[in-house]
């Protein structure tokens, strides 16, 4: 099925350390004045924003218009929440990757054209997709679990209707090998650069097989617990 552009220029909300990936949900706090009208004049329209990534520098202009990269991602709306002091907060969707084109309004927030960027694609009844699923159910699993000293829980990426808890019941029946690459790839503790770098590969597939390396070099030096079980 191929994704449409968004009707008319979209919102675009650059944070310096998040990398939004389609079918992923996150949570958001809106607390600056620009994007709580950005979030009131989205509700009024498509709810939907286009999340990007501020360059290098960006503290020097942070409250002017820092720049960012061309590549981001579609985010629609799927909670909002009032918030006592006029902040609001956030329940997004990534639907897109799109690559943004004009700026048409720079104040208070900008607005930009964006063309969307489609995957390769795939079939999720290749035995490799299958393969290739099952490793990254595993790979989820083992991200999300508590590192040594840490609590179990925490922000997850899945979408809705997969798990609220990593190791429960995900099957993978339900959810669709890219839903799944994503996830992983937002779970994944790295650098933004090295995320939007993974979201900017156009294969799925490949994708997948990048993130396992980087993940299989941070759990090398991730914390492990000692031999025996438990220990105080």
């Amino acid at each position: 099925m191929e994704l449409q552009a968004p009707k008319s220029p979209v919102p675009v909300f650059p944070l310096p350390n998040l990398v939004l990936f389609p079918h992923a949900v996150v949570p958001l706090h809106v607390f600056e004045l620009r994007y709580r009208t950005m979030v009131r004049e989205a509700l009024s329209s498509e709810r939907m924003i286009a999340m990007g990534l501020l360059k290098p520098g960006w503290e020097r202009d942070y409250h002017g218009s820092p720049e960012f990269y061309p590549l981001g991602c579609l985010a629609r709306f799927e909670e909002v929440e009032w918030l006592p002091n006029d902040c609001y907060s956030l329940v997004v969707r990534g639907t897109a990757r799109v690559t943004f084109g004009r700026v048409v309004r720079e104040y208070p927030y900008r607005v930009a054209r964006v063309e969307v960027v489609p995957q390769e694609p795939y079939s999720e009844d290749d035995p490799l997709v299958l393969s290739e699923k099952h490793v990254m159910l595993e790979l989820y699993r083992k991200l999300t679990a508590p590192a040594v000293g840490e609590e179990p829980g925490g922000a997850n990426p899945l979408p809705k209707g997969a798990s609220s808890a990593p190791a429960a019941g995900l099957g993978g029946s339900d959810l669709s090998f890219e839903a799944l690459v994503n996830s992983v790839c937002m779970t994944l503790d790295t650098e933004p650069i090295e995320k939007l770098r993974l979201l900017g590969l156009d294969s799925v597939l490949e994708r997948g097989h990048l993130v396992r390396g980087i993940a299989a070099k941070r759990m090398r030096t991730r914390p492990q617990p000692p031999p025996g079980g438990e220990h105080n």
